[in-house]
C-alpha cells in the first residue's frame, strides 16, 4: 500500500474546523496577501509541503500541536490534540497508566 502524505488532509481539516479561509490563514501567519491563498491551496492539495517553521506557525494559529499534521489516522490525530491539552503532570500520569502491564 503506497504511503499518503497526511499533511494536506490534516491541514484542510484543521483549517475548516477553525473556520478560516486559505487566504486568511496564510495572511495570519505572515504570507503576502497576493500569494497566501495559492500557497495554502498548494499545501492542501499536496503539490508543495510547508517547511517545519511554516507548519509550526500554521499549527499555532489553528490551535493544534505540530505532530497533528503527521498523524496517519484520525484517532492518532485526535489523541495528539487531546494530549496537547494536558498539563505535564497529567501527561506523566497518562504515560504511567498506559505503561502498566
Amino acid at each position: 500500500m503506497p504511503f499518503t502524505n497526511p499533511i494536506p488532509v490534516r491541514l484542510k481539516e484543521a483549517r475548516k474546523k477553525a473556520k478560516l479561509s486559505q487566504k486568511s490563514l496564510g495572511e495570519s501567519i505572515g504570507m503576502d496577501e497576493s500569494s497566501a491563498s495559492p500557497r495554502m491551496n498548494q499545501y492542501e492539495k499536496g503539490k508543495h509541503t510547508p517547511d517545519v517553521q511554516t507548519l509550526k506557525a500554521i499549527a499555532d494559529k489553528l490551535g493544534v500541536p505540530l505532530n497533528y499534521f503527521f498523524c496517519e489516522d484520525d484517532s492518532s490525530a485526535e489523541l495528539a490534540c487531546l494530549i496537547a491539552q494536558l498539563t505535564e503532570s497529567e501527561r506523566k500520569k497518562l504515560i504511567a497508566a498506559l505503561s502498566r502491564e
